[in-house]
């Protein structure tokens, strides 16, 4: 009853957020957006003219630059007075969103420990983790594909007919270039101490799995060490319950933000690509969860009902992390070894973002479609390679998505300027995002406990309630 109260809260919120941000956008904020509107039409139109003039020496090129630069003041003032605005309901979802990460990098840490202490011998470690690849990867890879074939299919991009930009035109975002020196910096941490202040979950990982391993080689010594985490992650669980109280508030504040910003228009000026888009994730859902069928029949539906208000508080949020410790618990009472729960589902958190995997190459081949740019098939299949790995390790960096995306595309000549195309609209295409990485993670932990023998019947609501 109680997880049945908190799914119909956080709808209720999710709608009154709508409707609250229509309302704050057209009364409050309408003229702020008309004019960042205006200064980013005029920015815009000072761009062609400067890329036009061949003599940077003149004094009309000067000019343009100083108005350019006085057009770019006037829209950050705008933006900045908009932020003000906004700040009310930006706090509700912030508060939520700091708790979250207040208990994600100890949750993460103890009940992997906990987790791989329990598997026992290195062997029976390197087997699950085995397994877990195994799907983490052929995930990966289905979802990338399916992004791939969903957007030659759609070919939401060409309808735009773009022209290409003088390349010295961008956007802010900083690129991720696929260096092998900063992935291993990225993955491999130097202090556990700052892993953990930063929420850098891959480095907690690594160091978990080290720490884990040590601690069931040592034997009777590590027992004390195994039940003083598993205490510790109970506690921090009791924790989450207190701080899931607060999503219904969180989700109100996130959605109002969103929609006051973007406005309703937004949707019908990029209706057919976000139409598209979120048609191409249903499509991954149902292919998820085919998947998750074969191995566990009829539980995958039960599963997915289990997890919904987990995935409505990542659809909300914008952020598959804020659902972490509401997934973890309803796996264990789904009936997945807690072993295995605290196992894989950190792994996935960093490797396993299939919502996240199919978005980056839908959106870099609708940004090389918008300007006419061709790929063949054979570069198509080199930058879903080429996304696969740079994807990895990134979790946890804000819009990971939009920056892996400005690395990648630069290396087949597609104009970086192009993403401002995007930025509008990514916390909307975010949130669809972020409730498929918890569904791909939810039922990726599942179907391997059932591959290792470790899926039981779970538990009814009268024993939740205790």
């Amino acid at each position: 009853m109680a997880k049945n109260k908190l799914t119909l809260f956080i709808f209720i919120a999710l709608v009154a957020g709508v409707i609250a941000g229509y309302i704050y956008n057209v009364s409050v904020i309408s003229d702020l957006n008309n004019n960042i509107s205006v200064a980013d039409k005029n920015i815009k139109t000072l761009d062609t003219r400067i890329v036009e003039l061949k003599d940077t020496t003149t004094a009309e090129f000067k000019t343009l630059k100083v108005q350019k630069a006085a057009q770019v003041a006037e829209r950050k003032k705008n933006d900045t007075v908009r932020e003000d605005k906004l700040t009310g309901f930006a706090i509700l979802s912030d508060i939520f969103l700091r708790l979250i990460k207040m208990i994600v990098a100890p949750l993460v840490f103890t009940t992997l420990v906990v987790g791989v202490a329990k598997v026992g011998d290195i062997k029976a470690v390197g087997r699950i983790g085995g397994k877990t690849m195994l799907w983490f990867i052929s995930a990966t890879l289905v979802s990338l594909l399916l992004g791939m074939l969903l957007v030659n299919l759609f070919k939401p991009g060409v309808a735009m007919h773009l022209p290409l930009p003088d390349s010295h035109l961008g956007t802010d975002i900083k690129k991720t270039a696929l260096s092998l020196r900063d992935f291993v910096s990225h993955v491999v941490p130097k202090s556990f101490v700052e892993a953990m202040a930063n929420n850098e979950i891959l480095q907690i990982v690594i160091f978990a799995l080290f720490f884990g391993v040590a601690t069931g080689a040592i034997g009777e010594k590590g027992e004390i060490v195994i039940k003083a985490m598993d205490a510790f992650a109970h506690v921090i669980l009791k924790i989450t319950g207190y701080v899931m109280k607060l999503a219904p508030i969180a989700v109100f504040g996130a959605i109002t933000v969103v929609v006051a910003k973007q406005g309703l228009g937004i949707l019908s000026t990029y209706a057919i690509f976000i139409g598209e888009f979120y048609g191409s994730l249903v499509l991954l859902w149902l292919v998820i969860i085919l998947a998750g069928f074969f191995v566990l029949k009829g539980r995958a539906f039960t599963l997915v009902n289990n997890i919904k208000d987990a995935m409505l508080v990542a659809f909300s949020t914008s952020t598959s992390e804020a659902a972490y410790p509401r997934v973890l618990m309803e796996l264990e009472r789904f009936g997945c070894n807690n072993k295995i729960v605290s196992f894989v589902l950190p792994l996935g958190y960093s490797f396993n973002l299939d919502g996240s995997m199919m978005y980056m190459t839908f959106a870099s081949l609708f940004l090389a479609q918008s300007y006419g740019i061709h790929l063949a098939f054979t570069q198509q299949l080199s930058m879903l390679l080429i996304l696969m790995l740079t994807s990895k390790g990134v979790a946890g960096v804000p819009r990971a998505s939009l920056v892996v995306i400005a690395g990648t595309i630069s290396m087949f000549n597609i104009p970086e300027a192009g993403l401002a195309l995007l930025i509008g609209i990514d916390p909307l295409l975010d949130m669809g995002r972020s409730a498929t990485n918890v569904l791909g993670n939810a039922m990726a932990t599942a179907v391997v406990s059932k591959w290792e023998g470790e899926l039981g019947e779970g538990m009814n609501d009268s024993t939740l309630e205790e």
